[in-house]
């Protein structure tokens, strides 16, 4: 089975980790590290003949017009990440809607072809901004992969759907691909362990994340999806002082990152979330 493989184009420090200490409108002070890293991405990704769907944030690809360029011409799918990665759950709908708009129309004018694909920052659309999906149906979006249908102090909705589905709206339907989980029933309790990439893979042992999409594909019959970022293939990244909780999800194992993916894609079937959707059920 054909699993979804995404990268999130952002740079270090873009994440919602280290908000308090980098702000906006701080960001081009800061060395731009996300080129070099995501072309690091895309020759492996070669090396594999594997293709991928990059979520580029549009402060990037305002910036790096090339870098999205060159993503496109090696055959992969540009999704959108938003202009500014703030969180959906934090701005009016008249802000949102301006910000995936600009995204959007960068990213367009740059390829020369129509973006399908949304990924919000942080997996921000949860229950108390589910209102976004109408935005993206109005904006011209056909799928959403916002979603992460667990317990977090950030993101999630908890007891979410955990497969590809269609959200009705009063707008319309749109595609949802939430982030993957395998679940776990431990001493009579239900638990979602999230197996979609990011920090859970720099957490996890690689062989158990592949043996949960394995699982998934064989047992429940259904595509994950994966995601990670080019910082996360950085160790040599510049230090953010910022809190522990921060430190530690943003710079735990940077410097097993890259033998963890090489380890899923060999053993792992991947391509875009345009091509796992259209072969799968609504």
């Amino acid at each position: 089975m054909i699993n979804a493989l995404t990268i999130d184009v952002e740079d270090y420090f873009h994440v919602t980790a280290f908000e308090q200490q980098i702000r906006p409108d701080t960001w081009d002070r800061h060395p731009l590290r996300v080129e070099d890293n995501t072309l690091r991405i895309l020759d492996m990704l070669d090396e594999f003949a594997l293709k991928a769907t990059f979520f580029v944030l549009g402060w990037v690809a305002e910036r790096l017009p090339a870098l999205v360029q060159e993503i496109q011409r090696r055959g992969h799918e540009i999704a959108c990440h938003g202009y500014g990665h703030q969180l959906v759950y934090r701005m009016t709908p008249g802000e949102f809607r301006a910000d995936v708009s600009r995204a959007k129309n960068i990213l367009e004018g740059i390829c020369g072809v129509r973006v399908c694909g949304y990924r919000a920052p942080s997996y921000s659309i949860t229950a108390k901004s589910l209102w976004a999906l109408d935005t993206l149906l109005e904006e011209g979006f056909s799928y959403d992969s916002s979603i992460f249908p667990i317990t977090h102090d950030i993101y999630g909705i908890p007891g979410g759907k955990r497969f590809p589905h269609q959200i009705s709206t009063h707008v319309g339907k749109i595609q949802e691909f939430p982030l993957s989980t395998f679940p776990i029933n431990f001493g009579g309790l239900n638990y979602r362990l999230p197996i979609a990439g990011g920090g859970y893979l720099r957490l996890f042992p690689a062989a158990l994340v592949k043996w949960a999409i394995q699982s998934i594909n064989t047992t429940e019959k259904q595509p994950v999806i994966v995601y990670f970022h080019p910082w996360e293939l950085d160790p040599d990244q510049p230090r953010v002082q910022a809190g522990f909780k921060s430190r530690f999800r943003h710079y735990l194992n940077l410097e097993r990152m890259e033998l963890k993916i090489r380890h899923l894609l060999h053993n792992v079937r991947f391509s875009t979330v345009q091509q796992v959707l259209n072969g799968s059920a609504a």
